[in-house]
């Protein structure tokens, strides 16, 4: 559907106060009533430009919270060229999820929308694009000596995420990031050791 300047606006600003409502609850719970209430729109405004109602309004916060994860990490990410900002990215990372805790806005969203079409290009493409964003950095590494040719930047860069989400999901149960800690630091060691400049 084909919206105004003024449309998209709306329908933007109506997405984004809905996520940031979304993200102090549990989704599970949200009904369209608090979404209208907390957005200050009509439930005919929120048909309008979500027609798949609750659904595709929560698909559309899926992919916006799946947007953030990489903008949380910026600019560190892009800038994975030496030892110091690969240290700069791995704090970056925890204290996202530090501050985001047990809950996970995300997580909590996929499990709502998990059968509609292009759910699970959310989650594919927000892992695509995260590992794509370490393997480049593993790259440059690479080219300026500080890691071993011989590390398979695309496997290791994969196992960074597998990491990660590993670590993601034991905070979802115990509350603290002590093992995504431990992955961050192990993985980011095994690259440095690997160089024949660990400086």
């Amino acid at each position: 559907m084909a919206f105004t300047t003024k449309g998209m606006a709306t329908r933007q600003r109506l997405l984004e106060g809905a996520a940031d409502y979304l993200r102090s609850t549990d989704p599970g719970t949200a009904t369209l009533d608090d979404i209208r209430a907390a957005t200050q729109t009509s439930k005919s405004q929120i048909f309008h430009y979500f027609p798949g109602g609750k659904e595709e309004l929560f698909l559309e916060v899926a992919r916006l919270e799946a947007d953030r994860v990489i903008e949380d990490q910026q600019p560190h990410i892009s800038e994975l060229d030496s030892w110091a900002a690969w240290d700069r990215w791995r704090k970056a990372v925890i204290a996202r999820y530090r501050v985001q805790g047990a809950h996970c806005p995300l997580a909590s969203l996929m499990n709502q929308v998990g059968s509609v079409p292009g759910a699970a290009e959310v989650s594919t493409t927000l892992i695509a694009q995260w590992q794509d964003h370490l393997r480049r950095g593993i790259e440059t590494m690479q080219a300026n000596g500080s890691v071993s040719a011989e590390i398979d930047a695309r496997r290791t860069s994969a196992a960074m995420i597998a990491g990660i989400q590993g670590g993601v999901s034991v905070l979802m149960v115990t509350g603290r990031t002590d093992h995504l800690e431990a992955i961050l630091a192990l993985l980011i060691s095994h690259l440095r050791d690997s160089g024949p400049v660990a400086a």
